[in-house]
């Protein structure tokens, strides 16, 4: 009973976190699956791994329809939970480490929860419009429209580029020399005209309560809070920490005890500048990152 799960436990735990944005919802719509699959009668099941994919999308359908109700009211922005991944991930599969981007799941967010989950197994884990109206119970008709329909909106807002390792590296070390020295002139090098800020804090911590739009006022505050205490940590004690998170090179702000409290990744545009920074300060969602779990692909 136990073997077959735990061989694509992975895998389901990736199909999971793409659809529902956090590590703590994705490991729970796992368990869920896991007791599922225990009270099933395994003795008719054919493919274990279909049928366990089956239910850990459905079992993660239900959670993402409660869970949209409730990032209605989230106080502030809502971006995904940050999870760390291999810095090779991007060289092993550019599609699957962009498919976890935080560009990506900010994207896939303004998806119906329906056209999420076709979207995630039919163009991330490649599963055929059949088999996935299966898993859905919806026909197959229905199935491709839902994913048609995903695809132009995903590809519609998507970034139009995607950087190297390399040039965002750089650009992220640019980035992080601006803000820490506090030089607004440096900073609007390196940001893109439209470049938009996004900080979730969740109300647990200071943060702007809208995203921010435009190169001088996203430098103003980057500059503004830059030597100023945050979650009760003192700037001295503080501790900047390269890191790779969710398929891409990005920072993880450290306290004196290697607590993390924030994440700063970055999307880039054609020019290689800054186009959006996306800041997670809620420390619901630094837990994956504190316990050093990584991100399956």
């Amino acid at each position: 009973m136990t073997e077959p799960f735990e061989e694509h436990r992975s895998l389901l735990f990736a199909v999971a976190y793409r659809m529902l944005g956090t590590a703590a919802d994705a490991e729970d719509a796992v368990q869920d699956a896991w007791l599922r699959w225990s009270a099933a009668d395994r003795s008719a099941v054919a493919d274990p791994k279909a049928y366990l994919v089956r239910i850990t999308t459905n079992v993660a359908l239900d959670r993402l329809r409660s869970a949209r109700a409730q990032r209605e009211t989230y106080v502030g922005p809502w971006l995904p939970e940050p999870m760390l991944t291999t810095p090779d991930v991007a060289a092993e599969g550019a599609e699957l480490a962009e498919s976890v981007s935080m560009a990506m799941l900010v994207v896939l967010e303004t998806l119906s929860p329906l056209e999420r989950a076709v979207f995630v197994l039919k163009e991330v884990f490649g599963y055929p419009y059949a088999e996935i109206a299966e898993a859905l119970d919806r026909s197959e008709v229905s199935v491709r429209q839902l994913g048609t329909r995903a695809r132009k909106h995903v590809e519609a807002r998507r970034p139009r580029f995607e950087a190297g390792g390399a040039e965002r590296r750089a650009v992220t070390e640019r980035f992080l020399d601006a803000v820490l020295g506090g030089d607004i002139n440096r900073l609007m090098e390196v940001l893109a005209p439209d470049v938009t800020l996004w900080t979730d804090g969740g109300g647990k911590v200071r943060a702007p309560l809208r995203v921010i739009h435009g190169d001088q006022k996203v430098a103003r505050w980057l500059t503004s809070v830059t030597g100023q205490p945050y979650a009760g940590v003192e700037p001295e004690d503080m501790r900047i920490r390269r890191a790779h998170l969710n398929g891409q090179p990005a920072l993880i702000v450290e306290g004196p005890d290697g607590r993390p409290i924030g994440t700063v990744s970055v999307e880039l545009d054609e020019s290689e500048q800054v186009r959006a920074v996306h800041l997670v300060a809620n420390p619901d969602k630094l837990a994956a990152i504190a316990k050093g779990s990584h991100l399956p692909m």
